[in-house]
């Protein structure tokens, strides 16, 4: 679950307002998106559940204004399906029981961190999927409705056969076989109605059946009514259920038309008349049956998806009246290196894609190497022209962790996407299994980047302006930190959260903390008075050097203290209250700033400012979205305002995306604004330094 996953609608059960802000930065911490509220008293606890359902309670097992057994009491009226979880620092056996006694579905450790974040993380999933089911339970019953009075309306003879015999079957069905009512052939063998000639063929098809084996699509019989007259037939078979137990559909056509010319028909509805290959409305019936085969346990079969690379230019080399003979002599070369078992299709305009079966994942890779080197090697006579069309291959191994087809084809088509962007001519599958271990290959990776990058130098910092609504002296300036690559400066996303794992922030805050003084002093020296915003970690918090650090570093550049201005996040903040008062405390002295991000998310963000002196709060990103739209968010915006400079504080508006936003934040009485809209962040600022 990250920070853009959908929110989790919380309520918290806490006597005071700072253990339930403790517990919300927690979970933030861990990237749990929260709509956070707080029940004080039972009559607080009924309102709020009378006006929203929360997804989750957490309830402090030593509150003393609720109990677990009062609150599970009052969330369970009316049948509201809520994750309750206890929170508790003593889980000693009695504890526990107790706890699941009096309704808790989970019990969370408050000392533990991650474990508090893996349980809500849990136990909301767990919701979402008895969501899930009670919707597909409401669907099923729908849909079951609706065969029935298809069923029943249906000119086509259609039953429903249990272990051979008939279960369930419609109108039409005992119409063809000379019958009145279902009684008559209730509990009666489907072979009744087969003519001896084809009786033996039909039982043995009957016996694997019953042993889980695959029916024909279609079977021709001789089949016969109950007056012993006979004609012929094409079965259809379907799996279906029928009052939850497994059976077969069995659909009776009269042939109008010779099996010869009735099977030609079947393979022309199903192939694609420009490549010969299946379509793509017959190759995603077959991946839905490759996917149930999963879903039982098979784990060897895979998808894998081909296109062409630089398919334009292709097409501009050719000409567009040849492109079909193209793709047909493409599909023609796929064909010869793949089984006769294997589906092979065309998915999408110049997209061919297999579905393989009896490979695992070395075969599948090796089979994608094989295809990759034949198109290399390959010069294709199209017109007069001669062309080499080297492709892409993505892939997804199917198993049951993936049996979704949506899934599936989401997997192989990221994976042949990844393979284009890495410069093409290369296969690329997707092994859910291999990927832990990709992962950690790739945190190795990323590991000795960083390193190298604070041992060489290799950061670079962007600057993003501030701009004042109010004229305030000055140029601002957010800011933010990318390192070197190969292929130009990358992300903080990719890099800091392995810097962070191994205890690498306060280097990099330093580094970046160093560098912008620097800038700052050539600024200054340059007349252009200028303010740094700088980002700071929590981990930074617990360096007692750091303080004295920043005084020298600002005392040897000559540089004035309020130059810089410190931030964290609101919830980072509360979660390391104590240090980062004395931190902050330790800033006020050197005159430095310090500024409070995500303002407004937590319960009573302003009464953090009893403890932390922050002197500019940088409002939560939520309360931009669609701002010119969203009253809410503008009251909300506005009330914010009112109360920081009430108390003497000044409000920053990050993220802010367009020209109706800017009018509105100036209403509500902003100070300042940023976001991409106004400029986004660049090595070089607005006024560089001659």
């Amino acid at each position: 679950m990250t920070k853009h996953d959908t929110v989790i609608k919380l309520l918290l059960i806490e006597d005071s307002v700072e253990e339930a802000e403790q517990l919300i930065s927690m979970l933030r911490n861990g990237g749990i998106a929260l709509r956070p509220t707080r029940a004080g008293n039972i009559d607080e606890l009924a309102a709020q559940l009378e006006t929203q359902t929360p997804d989750v309670i957490l309830v402090n097992l030593t509150a003393k204004s609720m109990k677990l057994v009062d609150v599970a009491a009052l969330a369970s009226r009316g049948g509201k399906d809520i994750a309750l979880i206890a929170v508790t620092t003593n889980a000693s056996e009695d504890t526990i029981v107790a706890a699941f006694a009096d309704g808790a579905r989970a019990l969370a450790l408050r000392n533990r961190a991650e474990h508090v974040q893996s349980i809500v993380k849990r136990e909301f999933e767990s919701l979402n999927m008895r969501r899930g089911v009670r919707r597909l339970e409401a669907e099923l019953r729908e849909i079951e409705r609706r065969c029935d009075a298809l069923l029943d309306s249906s000119r086509d003879p259609i039953a429903y056969v249990h272990e051979g015999m008939h279960v369930r079957a419609n109108k039409a069905y005992l119409e063809t076989f000379g019958f009145e009512e279902f009684e008559e052939i209730e509990s009666m063998s489907i072979l009744e109605m087969i003519a001896p000639d084809d009786a033996d063929d039909f039982k043995s098809l009957l016996k694997k059946l019953s042993k889980g084996e695959k029916p024909p699509q279609k079977l021709n019989v001789k089949a016969q009514r109950v007056d012993g007259s006979t004609f012929d037939a094409t079965i259809e078979f379907a799996e279906a259920s029928y009052e939850g137990e497994p059976c077969q559909q069995i659909s009776f056509r009269q042939q109008t038309m010779s099996v010869e010319l009735s099977r030609e028909l079947d393979v022309l509805r199903s192939k694609d008349l420009v490549t010969d290959l299946y379509n793509r409305q017959y190759c995603l019936a077959e991946l839905d049956r490759v996917i149930g085969e999963a879903a039982k346990g098979r784990n060897d079969q895979a998808l894998i998806l081909l296109e062409p690379d630089n398919f334009k230019h292709l097409l501009d080399t050719v000409g567009l009246g040849n492109a079909d003979l193209l793709l047909g002599d493409m599909a023609n070369l796929m064909r010869r290196h793949i089984g006769e078992s294997d589906v092979a299709g065309r998915f999408g305009e110049h997209t061919f894609g297999v579905l393989l079966g009896g490979r695992n994942a070395e075969d599948v890779r090796a089979l994608g190497e094989v295809l990759r080197k034949s198109f290399e090697e390959r010069i294709f006579e199209v017109g007069k022209q001669s062309v080499n069309a080297n492709v892409s291959i993505g892939g997804a191994l199917i198993g049951e962790k993936n049996s979704n087809a949506q899934a599936v084809l989401t997997q192989a088509s990221n994976a042949l996407r990844l393979a284009q962007t890495e410069g093409g001519n290369r296969v690329n599958i997707f092994d859910a299994a291999a990927k832990d271990k990709a992962d950690e290959e790739k945190n190795r990776h990323w590991l000795s980047l960083v390193k190298d990058a604070l041992a060489n130098n290799g950061f670079v910092l962007f600057y993003q302006p501030i701009i004042s609504l109010h004229g305030a002296e000055g140029e601002f300036y957010e800011i933010l930190l990318r390192m070197h690559g190969p292929k130009g400066e990358i992300g903080p996303g990719f890099f800091m959260p392995i810097a962070e794992q191994n205890g690498l922030m306060p280097a990099i805050d330093r580094w970046v903390i160093s560098s912008a003084i620097k800038a700052l002093a050539e600024r200054e020296k340059a007349g252009h008075k200028t303010t740094f915003f700088v980002k700071l970690t929590p981990q930074s918090l617990d360096d007692h050097t750091l303080l004295p650090w920043i005084a020298q570093q600002l005392k040897n550049s000559r540089l004035r203290g309020d130059a810089l201005v410190f931030e964290m996040p609101e919830s980072k903040v509360v979660t390391s209250l104590k240090t980062a008062r004395a931190f902050v405390t330790g800033l006020k002295q050197m005159h430095c700033g310090f500024a409070l991000e995500q303002f407004g998310s937590g319960l009573n963000s302003f009464q953090l400012l009893k403890h932390v002196d922050a002197n500019y709060l940088k409002l939560d990103r939520s309360f931009m979205a669609d701002l010119p739209k969203n009253k809410e968010n503008q009251e909300k915006v506005k009330e914010l305002c009112d109360q920081a400079h009430h108390v003497g504080k000044l409000t920053v508006a990050e993220f802010v995306e367009d020209a109706a936003s800017m009018s509105i934040l100036f209403s509500c009485g902003v100070n300042f604004v940023q976001g991409n809209f106004l400029q986004e962040p660049e090595k070089v600022m607005s006024y560089e330094v001659a």
